[in-house]
């Protein structure tokens, strides 16, 4: 009976770290798989950090572009404003002139 007590201990020994092993396999496998996971997250945070620093270098340099264009558009309106003041001015003289005659 010792006997058949011992081949069943030694037989269930045997499948549990036959089990064992194939569950250490498949961690290793999915130790691999996060690896690569990490890899590519590393890869996507490098990417983020690149595109933030475009971002921010595009900004300052729309900035630059607005203030620009903004000074653009003062100077032409106050060089239209110029022009029609100094126009009113000239219907008035006209104005005067004729009336003149």
């Amino acid at each position: 009976m010792d006997e058949k007590i011992y081949e069943l201990i030694t037989k269930m020994y045997s499948d549990i770290t036959n089990r064992l092993d194939g569950i250490d396999e498949r961690l290793g496998g999915v130790d691999n798989r996060l690896d690569g996971i990490d890899l590519r997250l590393d890869g996507l945070d490098a990417d983020v950090k690149k595109l933030g620093n475009q971002l921010t270098k595009l900004e300052v340099e729309l900035k630059d572009d607005i203030k620009a264009l903004y000074d653009g558009y003062k100077q032409t309106y106050e060089k239209v404003t110029f022009l029609e003041s100094k126009l009113d001015k000239q219907e008035v003289e006209i104005r005067v002139v004729k009336g003149g005659k």
